[in-house]
């Protein structure tokens, strides 16, 4: 993406400091045409008419034919042969001047160089057009001086003019055609680089697809096959125990309602992110959350919340994820009595989860990577959240998220 951008800018740079391809063409060039067609027009049958009885007329008319063929097919041989147009424009220059040395009555000869000056805003650079409009209104005022005399200052002038208002006309065409092509290439270019990006987001979307299909399938087997693999082993335990000791059932089939109870309990978490409606409010979202879930029954969830300003959607969410996730592992592997929810909503913002149940050697679970610490820790690294367990056996389990400070933020 730099790279194309890097590119961009070169071409446009390019394009201001009038470093533009000479096999530019107008966008009206049909306007060249017609004014180069009248011209040339004017000068034949002035021709004619001024030279009707001498005897340079078959002459001077041959020349205007050959001017003629070499305008009419420069367009084609310059495409072929780029180099091409000096020498044309040097053989349709120097026939110019020699019919302005005629006689009496040729200065109407100089509108030739209108046409060529048209031709030489097309194809060559603007300071090198602007010295061959000088040089020829130079030439012109000397040629016709010996026949028009302190006149012909006068006539240079006015022929210099129509080269100049004509040759500004040319260049500006070809100024906007070249920026209508550039600006074409840039449309071509960004459509491009939408099509890459757009390819790119689909990459990602996939991988993020991918990375959440892989996060579920791990939970799954880390929570709810568990859960059914003990519940499978708790009833087979009570069938046993229903032939050889009956009295111990009814101990067996609590035991097997409450891993039903809790592999309900994962089975909901699971299924609240797979299906993720936006939450309205973190704190409803919460209370609704601890009086609808089916915890273990001897597990009693209180929540704190201090402060009033309001977070993110998405952090929100996460929040929310990551309670389920802690609460569910408080289920399944504290065997803890309370838990207790803290949120302060205000700075810095932060919340904790608590319990007081059997700890764990935080180490050896984070290489395991079996009670959702990754998980966890994964949601709170996409929404800008610091999180951090404190645990030890026997000591209880604290985990807290914090909002990251950003950058300029005084403590």
């Amino acid at each position: 993406m730099n790279e194309t951008l890097t590119s961009l800018g070169k071409k446009l740079h390019l394009r201001r400091t009038g470093n533009l391809d000479s096999s530019a063409h107008p966008p009206s060039q049909w306007i060249f045409y017609l004014a180069a067609s009248f011209y040339f027009g004017a000068v034949f049958l002035r021709t004619i008419l001024v030279y009707r009885y001498a005897q340079e007329l078959g002459q001077i008319l041959g020349i205007l034919s050959i001017w003629l063929l070499l305008a009419v097919s420069q367009p084609a041989i310059s495409r072929r042969w780029p180099q091409y147009f000096p020498i044309y424009l040097t053989l349709q220059t120097l026939p110019v001047f020699f019919l302005l040395s005629l006689s009496d009555f040729s200065d109407f000869f100089a509108t030739l160089l209108i046409i060529l000056s048209m031709q030489v805003m097309l194809h060559l650079r603007p300071g090198i057009g602007t010295a061959w409009i000088a040089l020829c209104a130079l030439v012109m005022a000397l040629l016709l001086s010996t026949n028009y005399g302190a006149e012909a200052i006068a006539l240079a002038l006015i022929f210099t003019a129509g080269n100049v208002l004509l040759g500004s006309y040319a260049l500006a065409t070809r100024r906007a055609q070249a920026a209508r092509d550039q600006n074409q290439t840039l449309v071509r270019e960004v459509q491009e680089a939408n099509r890459q990006l757009e390819t790119y987001l689909a990459q990602l979307e996939g991988m993020a697809a991918a990375r959440e299909r892989n996060r579920l399938a791990r939970e799954l087997h880390d929570s709810v096959t568990q859960t059914v693999f003990s519940i499978t082993l708790t009833a087979q335990s009570a069938a046993l125990l229903l032939e050889r000791d009956p009295a111990r059932v009814a101990e067996q089939l609590d035991h097997l309602n409450n891993l039903a109870q809790s592999a309900l309990a994962e089975i909901q978490t699971l299924i609240s992110e797979l299906n993720p409606r936006k939450i309205v409010g973190l704190i409803p979202a919460l209370r609704r959350y601890l009086s609808g879930s089916r915890f273990h029954e001897k597990l009693s969830v209180a929540l704190e919340v201090k402060g009033k300003q309001s977070l993110e959607p998405a952090e929100e969410q996460g929040l929310l994820r990551i309670v389920q996730e802690a609460l569910n592992n408080t289920m399944k592997h504290a065997r803890a009595a309370q838990a207790q929810v803290r949120l302060h909503l205000d700075e810095p913002f932060w919340m904790e989860i608590e319990d007081q149940g059997r700890g764990f050697d935080l180490q050896q679970g984070q290489r395991s990577g079996g009670i959702g610490l990754g998980s966890m820790c994964e949601r709170a690294a996409e929404i800008g959240w610091d999180l951090q367990i404190v645990t030890a056996p026997g000591a209880g389990t604290r985990l807290r998220v914090e909002r990251k400070r950003k950058a300029g933020t005084i403590a």
